[in-house]
Formats: C-alpha cells, structure tokens, sequence
C-alpha cells in the first residue's frame, strides 16, 4: 500500500511539473510572442516617429578579411515609424506576384519587403507579413551589397550612404530588372543591376568600370543585416538564427546568443554556398556566385544598447582598370520557406543543401518524405486535415503486421487471465515467485507482457515527425480543418474551463483544454481499457493515469497532431477489437472501467 501510495505521490509530482512548465515556461514565452507581433504591427502603422534609440548601420564585421575597409556606418537616428523611414530617402518600388516594397537609393540596399501572400493570423483583414524593414524603424533588417578595397587601398567605394541615381525609369518586376548608377567622383562608375523572379529570388549583378587611367583592386561582398534579438519560439526541435552551408563543412546554425557572446563566427573559404538567418516560417540568403571563392563570416556587434547581427560574405580581389571592368553578382532569397519553392531554387541553381533552410532535423530521412506524402494527398482532398486522416490509415496499413501480432499476444493474456490471478493468490506473500511463475507462464504461452505498449511505441516515431512537419512547414500554417479548427499548426482555441466558450472568460494558457484534446484523451482511455489490465498493481495505475496525463500534455500541441493521434487511436480500437473477437476474446471494455472504481481485494493495509 505504501509503494503505490508511492507512486501515486510520483504521478502527481509529474503532472504539477508539466502544468508549471505550461504555466510559467510555455505561456509566457507564447504570450511575449503575441505582444512582439502586435508591437511590430503598431510599430508598422503608425505615422509618429517613436522613443530615440540608436540603431545606425552596422559596420562590416571586425575582423573582416585582412586588408578589407568596412562600408562607413549610418549616425545614430531616432526610431522612426515605417511610414516614415520609407519616406526620407528617395526609392524605388518593386511590385511582383509574391512580393511588394522597395529599394532604398541610398545605400541601393534592398530593405522593404512585404509578403503579398501571407498574413499575421487567420483574418483576411490582418495585415501582411513584413519580413525587411529599413534603417531607422524599430528592428531594421536588409541585405546590401558592395565593394571593399584590398589591403593598402583607398578607392573611395559606394558605402551606406551613397545615394545612387536609377538609369531609366520603373518599377522592379518579375519582368523588369532595374539598374542603378553611382560614380566616386575619381574615375570609377559602379552600376548595380537588380532583377527578381517571380517568387523570392532576387538576382543583383555588380560591374565597375574605369573612366579614365585609375586602376584599382576591390573585393565584392555581399550582406544580410540584421538589428535586434528577435523573439524566437524557443524550441529544441526548431532553429532560428542565422544559418549558413559551406562546402565540407556543412550546416552551421550559431544561435544568437552564440554569435551575440562569440562575436565573429568565421567560415573557411568555399566555393559556393550560402548563409541568411531563419525564422520559423521566413528566410532570408545571400548566395553567391558558386564559381567564386568567398569568405564566409558570422558577426554580431553592440550598438547601444541594441545587439546586431550579419551574415557576411567577401570574394576574391578582382582589378579594374582603363578597358577592364570588374563584375560579381549573387542572389538573394527574401521570402517564405515554402517547400516546393526552396527544393525548386535548390535545383534551378544548383544550391548546395538548400532545402535546409527548412529545419526538417535529424530524422529528415522521415519528415521530409512525410511532408510530401501529405501535400500529395492535399493536392487531392483540398484539406490538410483531410490528408492527415488518410496518411494515418497508410501508415496503419503499414504497421498493420506488427500491430496483429501485438493484439494476438494481448488477446492471449486475456485468456490467461484467471491463470494469472491464481498464481497472485498462490504467492501474495513472495513477490519473486510471483513474478517467476508470471514469466514461466508468458513463456508457456507465448506471450509478451509488454505487447500492449508495442501499438504506441510505433507511433512515436511518426508523431514526432508530423509535429515537425506541424511545426515547421508554412504550408501547414493557418490551414484550416472543419468547424472551430482555423489552424491545424495551432493548438485547438476552445478550452473546457470555460465551457468551450459559453462562459466569457480567456482561461489562462496552462488550462487550455480544447476539445480535441478531450476526444484524443477519450480514444486512448479506451484502447487502454481494451487490454487485459496489468497483473502489477503499478502498472495498471499508470496505465489508467495515462490518458489524462496524456490529454494535457498534447493540448498545447498543435491541433493537426491531437487530431492524427485521436484519429489513429480510434483505428487501433477497431483493430484490435476485431482481432479480440475473432480469437474469441471477450470485450471487457465496461468491465475494465468499472475495475478501476472497485477497491482491489488484493491490497492489504501498510
């Protein structure tokens, strides 16, 4: 009595601990987000400069390849509202299917894009997503591009303030690139030419040309800047920092704090690849030519208060001469991780592991392909909820072998159930011949005590690769599924503390308890109930413990994952009991559900 009272105390301990990671970790950590988005969002469509601060423009990194000069940095400025900042410099637009913003003539950085196809929530009416923002707002964040002398050199090169000019006239499209012109003054004209496709991928082409005798050595580079530590969802199973491939050293993904304490993180020299920073569901990567040297840095510097960080990347030194211009180019990919869009740049342009952008994990051999099977299926059924339901019954149809031959030998023990009962009797007073007659007889029998467990243990692996596919996949975002379900990557908005909405209460994070976690919790119970109850006092209370636990740690997950595993729950029920009836098994649902309210005969007192 007193090691169940035992274990009793351990199971409670066990639930405060996952309601006070709820409470006090998960909560607050999705409620700062909410605050962040609707601080963004005011920060966006306001007209009123705001509090002073001092963003600026950060260098290039120190420690910058030997010789390099960093582009100059921007004075300290207030923080004005996005209105505003786009307004005080002269622009030009960009206006495509995916994407709309602008090009900032001074610095010619691309530093205001909008996503035309994706907003903050569910409401049609909610403002788009904004992924760059320029110098001066709240968090700036923009790719730039450029030109760094060689070591002991002193062209004057453009910097962050140079003001280009637009040779012709126009807007940025799909269709039409647009060409910028900035001459030093001294015999050197730079000409940028910017093009986008349709999509997210912006392709930028230097040249500079010499217009008198002036020679000179320069070193292309190209940047994505970033201002301000940003809110990130703080989960192990999803990065969001910066991110970078390079060559044989592969994927590197520094945290913010890493790169924030370390503050320069540099790559060996490679040929090809491409770094950015992620967010859950955007990105942003320089990728330059792939036929060209680069060097590679990671770099963070504290500007004020304000921490800043850069993924920075530097070529090889070309000459530039009377009748020998120097040329680079790269692309930019500025938008959302969409799957098919990111696979196609990788094979367009031959982007070495560029589908990583997308956190698929270690297991990226299942939830990719899982993924795919999924939007296959989508494609068809035009739900994603749908398309989950009917990749449960796959995946059943796969593991149906393995499930057979779990329910046989649970259908067995439910046969030699009085058997069990009597050796119980036999040997209350020795718990080892207890359990040594209990093994003798599995073994007997053929049986395998722990072939209950055998149907759940499957599915772990699949769960958690469809709460990555949740989890990170755009396309899974504010999809909706039927009835109250707006948003399968989200966790289902009802709570049962105050009636499912009957009662005008917002219940806190750490009870909400929608209803599809209660028909998952349902559908558990009940297949646990299906089974023969455990010989071992303990193990039958944690069995019967195990819905419940189950159903609040699953409320917070997102609504698509409780949905598959209620549904999948409710596959094995009829399963297994088709196999119980069909080895003669007596269904004792109703029997077992009245067991745990009965008082075991068998306890004696501590």
């Amino acid at each position: 009595m007193i090691d169940n009272r035992n274990y009793i105390i351990a199971i409670g301990l066990s639930i405060l601990i996952v309601i006070g990671w709820q409470y006090f970790v998960m909560g607050p950590r999705m409620e700062a987000e909410r605050l962040r988005r609707v601080a963004e969002q005011s920060q966006i469509q306001t007209t009123q400069p705001g509090t002073p601060a001092t963003p600026g423009a950060p260098a290039a990194p120190a420690g910058s390849p030997a010789g390099t000069v960093a582009p100059a940095t921007t004075a300290a400025q207030v923080v004005m509202s996005r209105t505003d900042a786009l307004a005080k410099d002269p622009r030009v637009a960009i206006d495509t299917p995916a994407l709309s913003g602008s090009i900032n003539l001074k610095g010619a950085r691309i530093d205001d894009i909008v996503l035309k196809g994706y907003r903050e929530s569910v409401d049609p009416k909610s403002p788009n997503i904004v992924l760059l923002a320029p110098d001066a707002t709240q968090a700036p964040y923009f790719a730039e591009f450029g030109w760094l002398n060689e070591a002991g050199g002193s062209v004057k090169v453009p910097g962050p303030d140079a003001v280009w000019r637009q040779d012709g006239t126009g807007t940025l499209s799909a269709t039409t690139p647009v060409t910028l012109v900035w001459d030093n003054g001294d015999g050197l004209v730079f000409r940028r030419t910017i093009a986008v496709d349709a999509k997210y991928m912006f392709t930028v082409t230097e040249e500079v040309t010499a217009t008198g005798d002036k020679t000179a050595r320069l070193l292309p580079y190209s940047a994505m800047r970033r201002f301000g530590t940003p809110t990130t969802a703080g989960f192990y199973i999803l990065h969001e920092g910066p991110i970078g491939v390079f060559g044989d050293e592969g994927l590197k993904e520094p945290s913010y704090k890493d790169l924030a304490e370390k503050k320069k993180i540099e790559q060996a020299k490679v040929t090809g690849g491409w770094m950015g920073f992620v967010d859950k569901y955007w990105a942003t990567a320089i990728i330059p030519d792939k036929d060209r040297q680069m060097q590679p840095i990671f770099a963070s510097q504290k500007l004020g208060a304000v921490d800043t960080y850069q993924t920075f990347m530097v070529g090889e030194a070309v000459e530039v001469g009377a009748g020998k211009p120097a040329a680079s180019s790269s692309r930019v990919f500025v938008g959302a991780k969409e799957v098919a869009t990111v696979d196609g740049y990788a094979d367009q342009f031959k982007i070495e592991k560029f589908d990583r952008l997308i956190d698929w994990g270690w297991f990226y051999f299942l939830t990719k392909p899982l993924f795919h099977v999924i939007d296959f299926l989508y494609k068809f059924l035009g739900n994603f909820g749908l398309a989950i339901l009917v990749v449960t019954v796959i995946l059943k149809g796969i593991f149906f072998p393995l499930a057979n031959k779990s329910y046989d030998s649970m259908s067995k023990m439910k046969k030699v159930q009085p058997e069990m009962k009597e050796l119980q009797e036999r040997f209350k007073d020795d718990k080892m011949k207890q359990q040594q007659a209990l093994m003798e007889l599995y073994r007997r029998e053929k049986i395998n005590p722990l072939s209950g467990c055998l149907p759940i243990l499957l599915q772990i692996p699949v769960f958690f690769a469809l709460y990555k596919v949740l989890f990170v996949t755009i396309e899974m975002r504010q999809a909706p599924f039927y009835g109250w379900i707006k948003d399968l990557a989200a966790p289902d908005p009802t709570s049962l503390f105050n009636l499912f909405g009957l009662i005008p209460w917002d219940p806190p994070h750490a009870l909400m308890i929608g209803v599809w976690p209660l028909i998952m919790g349902v559908t558990m119970f009940v297949q646990m109930k299906l089974n023969p109850a455990p010989p071992d006092p303990t193990q039958k209370m944690i069995f019967d413990w195990m819905p419940l636990i189950f159903t609040y740690m699953l409320a917070s997950f997102p609504a698509g994952l409780v949905i598959y595993w209620a549904w999948n729950n409710t596959l094995s029920v009829a399963q297994q009991s088709i196999i119980m009836k069909k080895n003669g098994v007596k269904i004792e649902l109703w029997d077992n559900v009245r067991g745990m309210f009965n008082r075991s005969k068998s306890a004696t007192p501590s």
